[in-house]
Order: C-alpha cells, then structure tokens, then sequence
C-alpha cells in the first residue's frame, strides 16, 4: 500500500480509496483532484499506487491483474481499519477502476459503493474484447463518469453494459471528454457518489 491521505477536519462521513489508469500513478492531475473533492466533502480519501507501479516506475501491466486486486483489497482493510464504522468506496480511472469493479464482483463485502472514471468497456476500435465478464456479479451501487469521445467505449455501448449489472448504477457523461477526464469533474463526484449510497 502506497500512496496519500487526504484526511477532513473531525470525523469523516465515508472513505474513498482511488486507483490509477493503466500509464499513470497517483500522482495524475485527476486523481489529485478527486482525492482533494472529496477531502473538501468531508471524506478520508486515500489515492494509491497499484503493485505493478509500485514495481515499475513507468509502463503499463504485465497480466498480473490479480496482484493489483489484491492491493486494493489490503488498502480497503487498512482504511477500514482507520475509519471504522463508516461506508468506504473504491474507485478508479480506466484500468484503476476496471480491477476495483472485478474486485467488487469476487467479494461484494470489500466496499460500499464504487466510482469508476472512463471504465474501459473495450480496447480502442476493439469491440469484440469486451471487458465486461464480471458485470452479472457485481452487487455493489457504481457511479460511472464517461466522456463522450471516449475510444474505449461510447455512452450508449456503456449504456447497453450497465443493464449487466444488478445493482443500482448511475451514468454521467462528461461532454467532450476523451480517455483522460479533466480534473474539472472532481466536484461533482462526492455528492454523485453519496447519493446512490443513500439511495
């Protein structure tokens, strides 16, 4: 486990643990941005490097994706263990949010809810590798946030995807967003995020 705590004054309302894309790490103007919002909204928020970064300070995963689950599993207990009692999330951008989401469908007890940036529904001009097995598992309430250029999967194929999953799910597209979301959205993920918890 290694990355940031962004801690709120007093008592947190809930935990956010936020994972990183495929290139990049937790130091990503994005993941900067959401860990501060949702500080700012009163959460302990947690932003984190998955094992193979920690590994490699550059490049992408080699196919251990199950090491990177087993990360984030051990960051959830840990923060858990900080913040006992309080609802905790995961979340993560691109392949950060993909390994959260497969994480959620192995062991639904692991979090509360999920938050999942640009979910990579398919590689780019590949959509006969769907990445979207796991979906009929998932009993865990997921927030996706997805820009409308988005090469690796269009708002309407995330559409048809999300009527795979049996939880409740909340779709809201970014106009004119591509792969890598502005950090512009940061402020409209905790109240998105707190509602279809409370729901």
């Amino acid at each position: 486990m290694r990355g940031f705590l962004h801690e709120p004054e007093g008592t947190p309302r809930a935990v956010i643990a936020i994972f990183h894309g495929a290139g990049s790490n937790c130091a990503s103007p994005l993941l900067i941005a959401a860990a501060e919002a949702f500080r700012e909204a009163g959460w302990l928020a947690f932003r984190g490097d998955l094992p193979y970064r920690q590994e490699r300070p550059t490049g992408p995963p080699r196919g251990n994706s199950a090491r990177d689950r087993e990360g984030i599993r051990r960051a959830a207990q840990e923060l858990r263990a900080i913040a006992p009692g309080v609802p905790l999330c995961l979340a993560g951008h691109s392949y950060g949010g993909r390994q959260c989401s497969m994480l959620a469908a192995e062991d639904s007890s692991v979090a509360d809810a999920l938050l999942l940036l640009s979910y990579p529904l398919h590689p780019p001009r590949e959509l006969d590798k769907p990445r979207t097995g796991h979906f009929p598992e998932l009993r865990t309430p997921a927030v996706f946030v997805h820009g409308t250029r988005d090469p690796f999967g269009s708002i309407a194929e995330l559409e048809t995807a999300l009527r795979l999953i049996p939880a409740r799910t909340k779709l809201i597209p970014v106009e004119g967003a591509p792969h890598g979301l502005p950090p512009s959205v940061a402020a409209s993920l905790p109240p998105a995020l707190w509602a279809i918890m409370s729901e």
